[in-house]
């Protein structure tokens, strides 16, 4: 049995980066991935970003949304 404590070997560690995941993430919330970087990233993304870097995509995106609702109403558009 291993040690609890022991770190796994570095083939069994996550790879990417949070930029990485981060820009995966934006590809995600567009829509559009390929199959074939979809089986790279399962592979190479760190679970914890991808949390991370979902939240923060998330929060991005309501704000945004937010941002455009408070336009429109304000120029009197949907008056």
């Amino acid at each position: 049995m291993s040690d609890p404590g022991q770190k796994p070997p570095v083939s069994d560690r996550r790879k990417g980066t949070f930029v990485q995941t981060f820009r995966t993430i934006a590809w995600s919330f567009f829509g559009v991935r390929k199959a074939s970087d979809h089986e790279s990233d399962v592979s190479e993304l760190n679970p914890a970003y991808v949390v991370v870097a979902g939240v923060i995509g998330a929060l991005v995106l309501i704000l945004i949304l937010a941002s455009v609702v408070s336009w429109v109403l304000s120029s009197g558009v949907a008056a």
